[in-house]
């Protein structure tokens, strides 16, 4: 399995599907675990299963259900991935990401991502959707990270910057928006860690993370955002909260996948509700309830 795609690879698949579809979309959205409904949110679909795009991964993971989605929203077009990569699946990260580089070719400008996660803060509760603001790349300070190897200036700078990988005008609208429908009960903002999993966090991990400023933890996202970034895409990105992370050693609570698919699908029509509000906030500058 190669674990370098180049400037070439990356056209090479975005020319196939630029040929399979009139779609030129300027905005990519990620679905995480139990959020693929997303995708329902677009018009006029033209969809691809991820086996069938050139040089693209496939997800193994149940509740991603692996489809490439073009269409529009609100007349501007988008793609969607329902299913994304993970470190615990095996794939190289660059193979993880390829998919930014990908979107960027297509001429995406605007990414955002969803994800399911486990809460940290004390005062987040299952079925908040955090809006994240920074995010800690664990991986990353053992040398995994995505932009590894040769940089091919044609994607983007050799040192980028990460001081404001999430874009703060973005979440800053989203705050507004989520406040004026009245989301203010279960709409945080707060910083994302991701780990390589599959395994879930063990107490003490969780209590490090929770200490190191850390409000909620996954094994996606941040991977996606500093490819992003590096392709000069502006990001917006979101956590649903599916568990709270065990930190207590007298808890009965147990951590597992069905729980955090069981939230997204609760909680999918209230995001995929305010994320369609969103969008055409930032994108329109009007209200769509």
């Amino acid at each position: 399995m190669s674990s370098s795609y180049s400037y070439e690879d990356c056209k090479a698949t975005a020319d196939w599907l630029l040929a399979q579809t009139d779609v030129r979309p300027t905005v990519g959205i990620v679905c995480g675990s139990g959020l693929g409904g997303l995708a329902d949110m677009l018009k006029d679909q033209v969809a691809f299963n991820y086996k069938d795009i050139p040089n693209f991964p496939q997800s193994t993971v149940h509740g991603h259900a692996g489809r490439l989605v073009f269409g529009t929203l609100k007349g501007r077009p988008c793609v969607c991935m329902q299913g994304r990569f993970h470190l615990y699946e095996g794939y190289p990260i660059q193979k993880i990401t390829l998919p930014m580089r990908i979107f960027k070719l297509l001429g995406v400008e605007t990414v955002m991502l969803t994800n399911a996660a486990g809460g940290l803060n004390h005062d987040f509760k299952v079925g908040d959707i955090m809006i994240i603001k920074d995010h800690l790349n664990m991986p990353g300070f053992a040398g995994n990270n995505p932009l590894a190897g040769p940089n091919d200036e044609r994607f983007g700078v050799r040192f980028p910057c990460m001081s404001d990988a999430y874009d703060r005008e973005l979440q800053q609208l989203a705050m507004d928006v989520g406040q004026e429908l009245g989301y203010g009960d279960f709409l945080k903002e707060g910083v994302y860690c991701v780990l390589g999993g599959p395994s879930f966090e063990t107490i003490a991990e969780c209590r490090m993370l929770h200490k190191l400023g850390a409000d909620a933890v996954g094994m996606s996202t941040a991977h996606e955002v500093i490819v992003a970034r590096h392709c000069g895409m502006r990001v917006f990105a979101l956590s649903l909260i599916t568990n709270q992370a065990v930190m207590d050693y007298d808890s009965e609570e147990k951590a597992n996948h069905e729980e955090v698919l069981q939230t997204g699908k609760q909680r999918a029509e209230q995001l995929e509700r305010r994320l369609m509000v969103f969008y055409c906030a930032c994108f329109f500058n009007m209200t769509c309830y």
